[in-house]
This record gives structure tokens, C-alpha cells and sequence, in this order.
């Protein structure tokens, strides 16, 4: 069952599934301000977008740490990539901007038996310069 796509990597049970997904939205207003009133406003356009996947993975069940591993490859390219849902719905164009992990439950060799995640995205304008999706 996939998740979500961003790019080519599918977040899903295998590789890396979340369990949390907090999306914040704003839209922009100018103001100016007035002498005895409260400022006049202007909407201008939509503000910033940003997604956070927040999520574990125990690694004898998933390869976390490959999958952490390509998700730093990508952020290292600094490229906008296609955020699609798991029905299949474009929500647009976003870059990864931070990836959190918190490593416990250690093996005797070092390697960590749980990885807690947590992925930020921010919506760009599309790299193709069509229009943008309305999700």
C-alpha cells in the first residue's frame, strides 16, 4: 500500500511508512496601516505550504536506514519534486527542507532497532512553470 510518492520514492510499509502527517497552510495579506481604524488589508496571494511526515521504523521489519539514506540524497540535490498522494492526487511541486532522526533500542553492534523520523517538505513553484495544482 503506498502512502504517498515524492518523486520516485514511495513512502509505504517496506521502506518507510509515516504515521503522522501535519500540513500548514497561509495566504498573504498586505497591510496598511490607519489613524483610528484597523489596518486596511489586501489579499496578495498564497503564502507558504509545508508538509511534516512524522514517523517510525523498527529495523528488522524495514530497511529505515536505506530509506533515510535516500531521502538525504535527494535534499542534497536541493530539486523540486511532485508530492502525490496515495489516491493518486498532485498536491504540487515540493523540496525537502529538513529531516530529523532520533536513533533508540540499540543492537549490540550500534545499529539502532527503531529510527524516529521526521520529514519537512515546502510547496515551491512548479519547476515546468504551469499552473498550479489546487490541492
Amino acid at each position: 500500500m503506498h502512502l504517498m510518492a515524492l518523486g520516485l520514492f514511495v513512502f509505504e510499509i517496506p521502506s518507510l511508512a509515516y504515521s503522522e502527517l501535519q500540513r500548514r497552510m497561509d495566504w498573504r495579506h498586505a497591510r496598511s496601516g490607519r489613524i483610528g481604524a484597523r489596518d486596511a488589508a489586501q489579499f496578495v496571494g498564497p503564502g507558504e505550504d509545508t508538509i511534516c511526515l512524522q514517523g517510525a521504523v523498527y529495523t528488522e521489519i524495514a530497511d529505515g536506514p536505506a530509506s533515510l539514506a535516500s531521502l538525504r540524497e535527494m535534499a542534497d540535490q536541493g530539486e523540486a519534486l511532485p508530492l502525490v498522494d496515495g489516491s493518486g492526487t498532485v498536491l504540487g511541486s515540493y523540496v525537502i527542507t529538513a529531516l530529523d532522526e532520533r536513533q533508540t533500542a540499540f543492537h549490540d553492534n550500534g545499529r539502532p532497532r527503531r529510527i524516529d523520523f521526521a520529514l519537512d517538505l515546502m510547496r515551491v513553484a512548479d519547476p515546468l512553470g504551469e499552473a498550479e495544482a489546487t490541492a
